[in-house]
């Protein structure tokens, strides 16, 4: 081990940050040491690299196995067990499995967990959601329950497809939803194992489907997914050639919308009822959803320029002319309704309401414990709030796309 690689693991063990093994812990340059917290355990096999690198008391990384990360956020007593993340932010009590590949984009709030051999991306998990083990769970946000005895569960084996035929990934699912979910009382929804989620796709809380199952619609508010669904119609396929786009479009405006929800919500609420010692890990949650918002608006301006080919080879493969129509509003204007999600500013949505909801927060208690003793006014108040940012995006995106009556999709 060079000179310089000890003493920076020699500064950190100074510092109150526990190196059982120093020689096998690797701490790049561009980390700050000061950005790594006392009580951090750093087991045999730790990588840890990136300027953006923060991580809080009484986290373990590499229990179970060796384990990188780069430009993630970490919170307090976070157990990242072993394998890879990547500008990532975990919050206090998040727990990850070994074998674990965690890409950018993806936000695990308090004890959000997930089991050994998971793959995540631009994934967001509210509170106590938790994904058991071999799941590829990519371009999510899940949401629900109330506590470890009561959460949302996704079962060993599943996967959410979120890569079409056409190869487009204008695919995210909405498990949940961001105005209710953030009251941490609604009911879990379960994916049993062995089963998956053809994105995109919105799944109402209290939802169940049994193990094997594979979605490819909707699903409400309670439901339970008990027959398979109706065989696919075979026939010739023809790369490029969209034919119904509606439920696409709305789904992705949907999901777009509940981030910027997201992001209002952490902003005016989460960051201001931090100590300031959280404040980086709190920053870096809204860094996280900020580049989900733009990673998704990437993906839908992809799909938008797909449209034109799509168009052409409508003709030749019996799509209804409506169909085309909306085809080409969404090659036309999809840009038009990017632009006013990106430059929406939720600061004018319900004033009023929002600085109620903001004054129930402090610093004296965890955020879960606020949450938890909320006035059922003030949880309504949230929902109300959340719920005017939610409808004003989407408003705003129905403007110019008005073929897709985006104003008709249940929350509205």
């Amino acid at each position: 081990m060079s000179d310089e690689r000890s003493a920076r693991i020699a500064a950190l063990q100074r510092n109150g940050v526990r190196v059982p093994v120093p020689e096998s812990v690797e701490i790049d340059d561009d980390v700050d040491l000061l950005r790594i917290a006392p009580g951090v355990t750093l087991e045999a096999g730790t990588r840890v690299r990136g300027a953006k690198t923060f991580i809080g008391p009484g986290t373990t990384i590499g229990r179970e196995a060796p384990m990188t990360i780069v430009d993630c956020r970490v919170g307090a007593d976070v157990s990242l067990a072993g394998g890879f993340a990547e500008d990532a932010t975990f919050l206090d009590g998040a727990k990850v499995g070994s074998g674990a590949h965690i890409r950018p984009g993806c936000l695990l709030e308090e004890h959000a967990s997930v089991a050994h051999t998971v793959g995540i991306k631009q994934t967001i998990l509210f509170p106590y959601v938790t994904l058991g083990s071999l799941i590829n769970f990519c371009d999510c946000l899940m949401a629900g329950g109330s506590g470890p005895k009561d959460h949302s569960e996704v079962g060993s084996s599943y996967i959410h497809f979120n890569f079409t035929p056409h190869q487009d990934k204008a695919t995210p699912s909405l498990f949940g939803d961001v105005p209710r979910g953030v009251r941490l009382d609604q009911r879990p929804i379960f994916l049993g194992g062995q089963g998956g989620a053809v994105g995109p796709l919105r799944v109402g809380y209290g939802a169940v489907a049994p193990a094997g199952t594979v979605l490819r619609r909707d699903v409400d508010d309670g439901a339970v997914i008990l027959d398979p669904p109706a065989p696919v119609k075979g026939g010739p396929f023809v790369q490029g050639a969209y034919r119904r786009i509606e439920r696409v479009v709305r789904n992705n405006v949907h999901y777009l919308a509940n981030l910027v929800a997201l992001d209002a919500w952490y902003r005016a609420v989460r960051c201001a009822a931090v100590a300031e010692a959280a404040q980086p890990l709190h920053l870096g949650a809204v860094e996280t959803i900020r580049a989900a918002i733009a990673e998704r608006i990437k993906q839908f301006r992809r799909l938008a320029s797909k449209m034109p080919q799509s168009i052409l080879l409508a003709a030749s493969h019996g799509v209804d002319a409506a169909v085309i129509a909306q085809q080409q509003q969404l090659a036309d204007r999809a840009d038009a309704a990017c632009d006013a999600i990106e430059e929406f500013a939720f600061e004018s949505i319900a004033p009023r309401v929002r600085d109620r909801v903001v004054a129930a927060f402090g610093v004296h208690q965890t955020y879960l414990e606020t949450v938890r003793t909320l006035e059922d006014d003030v949880r309504r108040a949230a929902t109300e709030w959340l719920d005017a940012v939610v409808g004003s995006v989407v408003r705003a995106a129905h403007r110019p796309l008005d073929r897709f009556a985006l104003a008709d999709i249940r929350g509205e």
